[in-house]
């Protein structure tokens, strides 16, 4: 990640917890997570590539378009009303003493307002060290704002709303984790109808 451990301006972290899902289903949902109605602001994602490393880490490299929901009066303070960005999202999926754990690096790569905010982030997700039916999700944040006045308020500002969309965010995974459990169950319910017509229309010649 080319700018953690660097100089910044304002860092912020959140820590989330998922009480009832064991790490595997939250890291299928966090890989699944867009679309959903939770975060609107994301409008398209396109794999750029995946595959496995000599150590057998999974990588995976995806392209997020976005359009930031920034408040009003950050916008009018960096004079810009387009708030359009590409997004390079990097996970790995990283065995840690004796779990997996599954990191997820965002930075911006294009953006109408690329000189004045910066805003990376990491979120990794594992599981919780005393129950395996739980997984905790740590967001760090990088804020930089620069080139326009009130820049520490501005860099407060973007915390704030960081704030705000992790929760959107957690409730974003559980709609996915919903999502995903009523699709494995019709499949389920697909292959048993599969499975009992053979058998009636065997019962039926007898």
């Amino acid at each position: 990640f080319p700018h953690w451990g660097s100089s910044y301006h304002l860092y912020t972290t959140i820590l989330l917890f998922f009480p009832s899902h064991p790490w595997e289903t939250v890291t299928k949902a966090a890989m699944q997570k867009y679309p959903n109605p939770m975060n609107p602001s994301v409008i398209g994602v396109d794999v750029l590539d995946r595959g496995i490393d000599k150590q057998g880490r999974l990588h995976s490299k995806r392209l997020l378009s976005t359009e930031w929901g920034l408040p009003s009066i950050v916008k009018s303070i960096i004079g810009n009303s387009r708030t359009y960005t590409y997004v390079q999202e990097h996970t790995a999926v990283v065995l840690y003493k004796t779990f997996y754990i599954l990191t997820l690096l965002l930075f911006p790569l294009q953006i109408t307002f690329t000189n004045m905010v910066s805003v990376d982030e990491k979120l990794t997700y594992k599981p919780h060290p005393e129950d395996k039916d739980k997984t905790i999700l740590t967001q760090e944040a990088i804020i930089s704002v620069k080139g326009v006045s009130l820049s520490s308020y501005l860099e407060g500002v973007m915390a704030s709303t960081i704030s705000v969309n992790a929760g959107k965010g957690r409730e974003a995974m559980e709609w996915v984790i919903r999502r995903l459990n009523a699709e494995i169950e019709e499949l389920a319910a697909t292959a048993r109808g599969t499975i009992r017509t053979p058998m009636a229309a065997a019962v039926t010649e007898k």
